[in-house]
């Protein structure tokens, strides 16, 4: 790579910010040789391809973020997994093992919030792949160990640092996806995290809008996959095949990342500016002169300049205010995080064997719902995917949380009824759920946080926005199993009441940013802090200038910044 430069000293020559910026503006190459180096570095995978292959190995790591999870519910009430884990038999001589069967479940987000709160540190510093690789690494050790435990302390400590790794991958991921797309197909780019594995994994058959929701594939797969292993009731492959096989998602991952470009937008924060222009022209299938590859670098280039030196402390950067209103951005990433754990998903996510049991189903009908309860909640994902970057993000996140406190107030209501016929309905509610969810959160959480915030603090900020998701997680799974022993369906109640909350909160607080570059989100904050209006209703006109523009310039303020340091530098030369 060729030795970065200032990017604020790169941002301030000769005074050009729009259109007709040239390469002597962002490199001391002749431009022969700048051009030369760009062509050098652009990517083998072009276009589709590269598309799909991003959607590919990275959404993998997301496929990874809740196997995990996935699996171990139809594992807690295994005979084998009982036989090997005492300690999460819940029964008359043992209640108070509820405790012990949710942290089981629960400490491994107590891992991941410690990986993701890691990148505060290393995100910047090892950019957006080497995070990812060390991340599957982390996962494939913490693994082997589960696979291999043979004590409850061993298996916590395995899970926590299966967690770790996770926790790096999935505050990485949705920034790595957002960074590398275009406003008009971003919402839908991320949702489909992973390809459609099980219909093949050759990319000639795979575009960049045929994949499928990471959640969808990450419940789809341990839960039939629990089924079919559950009927060894003499072997402990009974859980641990289920366990294993993530290895093998562990093992993609980490060896196809590397092949794959490092983000665009952290390549010009660093000031690697070919590496950028090859990366944008291959995402695009262009050529690195072409006119739209030129407008997203400049584009990207103020967005850095507005955040000043790249060697600042990021930490402090978040809690920054004027017109980049850091930390409100920041914020609202982190509630963002924290209200999709609050709708309670993971009550349907962790302990749907279980909870179909409490419905009168014997142990292979639970099994069986629960397996077709996953494959409903990936088919429902298909309909985020389609209005996500239709509709908007606000709609999906209000329609879906309305339908998830409606779902959770029945389901408290015929819990408290308790009849067959109850019963029934509240099993075919608990596919409501996930549809509701799917439409409205299911990739939202992940999505809006990388969006929302400014280049210079996206690392951190979807730091802090995935140990949020993690600590929320964590909260819910210890308390899911204790509250059904002591308060039972009210425990619906309480859900319904916390998205009932969540409406107001999405309503006020959440800008649009559908059809909007990353880069026009700096623009929306700061002509809302000019104006001292809402961003939220500034990121509904129409009449804002695009980022890279003169006009947009004006508004960031770099206009002044650049006359204050050409003045500065006149009176040194003198």
């Amino acid at each position: 790579m060729s030795t970065p430069s200032s990017i604020l000293q790169d941002s301030e020559k000769q005074g050009r910010r729009s259109l007709d910026v040239c390469v002597e503006d962002i490199t001391d190459k002749s431009a022969s040789d700048f051009e030369a180096d760009v062509a050098a570095r652009v990517p083998k995978l072009r276009g589709r391809k590269l598309r799909a292959a991003l959607a590919f190995i990275a959404g993998t790591g997301f496929t990874l973020f809740g196997y995990d999870q996935g699996v171990m519910s139809g594992l807690l009430t295994g005979n084998q997994f009982e036989a090997t884990f005492p300690q999460v038999v819940v029964d008359s001589a043992h209640p108070n093992h509820a405790t012990l069967q949710s942290f089981i479940v629960a400490i491994y987000e107590i891992g991941c919030l410690v990986g993701a709160l890691s990148n505060l540190w290393i995100g910047d510093r090892l950019g957006r792949r080497r995070t990812i690789f060390w991340g599957g690494i982390v996962m494939t050790v913490g693994a082997v160990l589960q696979t291999t435990s043979y004590s409850y302390a061993q298996m916590i400590v395995a899970r926590i640092v299966t967690g770790i790794g996770n926790g790096l991958i999935t505050s990485t991921v949705p920034s790595y996806h957002a960074e590398c797309s275009h406003a008009s197909n971003r919402g839908s780019f991320i949702m489909f995290e992973g390809t459609m594995i099980t219909l093949g994994l050759t990319l000639s058959y795979v575009s960049d809008r045929m994949a499928m929701s990471y959640t969808g594939l990450t419940l789809i797969l341990p839960k039939w996959i629990d089924f079919a292993c559950y009927f060894a009731t003499g072997s402990p492959l009974q859980w641990r095949l289920p366990i294993a096989l993530q290895i093998i998602l562990e093992f993609i991952l980490a060896g196809g990342i590397m092949y794959l470009p490092e983000s665009p937008r952290w390549l010009v924060k660093r000031g690697y500016n070919a590496e950028a222009i090859g990366v944008l022209s291959a995402i695009d299938d262009t050529d690195p002169l072409d006119p739209e590859v030129r407008k997203t670098f400049i584009a990207i280039r103020e967005a850095v300049a507005m955040e000043g030196d790249v060697n600042k402390g990021s930490l402090k950067e978040l809690f920054t205010g004027g017109k980049s209103q850091n930390f409100r951005r920041a914020a609202t990433g982190v509630v963002c995080q924290a209200v999709q754990q609050l709708t309670g998903i993971n009550l349907v996510s962790y302990y749907a064997t279980i909870l179909f049991q409490r419905l009168g189903m014997n142990e292979v009908d639970s099994r069986i719902v629960a397996a077709c309860n996953g494959t409903e909640y990936f088919l429902a994902s298909f309909l985020a995917i389609y209005f996500i970057d239709r509709a908007g993000r606000r709609k999906l996140m209000l329609i879906g949380t309305a339908g998830c406190c409606l779902t959770m107030t029945l389901l408290a209501i015929l819990g408290a009824i308790d009849t067959p016929a109850a019963q029934i309905v509240s099993a075919v509610l608990l596919f409501g759920f996930n549809t509701f969810f799917a439409l409205g959160w299911l990739g939202m959480g992940w999505l809006y946080p990388a969006e929302i915030v400014g280049i210079g603090i996206r690392a951190p900020a979807n730091a802090l926005s995935t140990a949020s998701n993690w600590t929320f997680n964590f909260l819910v799974v210890m308390i899911v199993g204790p509250a059904f022993n002591s308060i039972s369906w009210g425990t619906y109640l309480v859900f319904a009441a916390l998205n009932f909350i969540t409406l107001p909160i999405v309503y006020f607080f959440f800008p649009e940013t559908a059809g909007r570059s990353l880069e026009d989100m700096d623009i929306i904050y700061a002509v809302a802090y000019n104006e001292g209006v809402s961003p939220v209703k500034v990121s509904f006109r129409k009449d804002l200038p695009e980022a890279g523009s003169p006009e947009a310039d004006e508004i960031l303020g770099l206009s002044a910044m650049r006359m204050r340091s050409a003045a500065s530098n006149s009176q040194e030369q003198e």
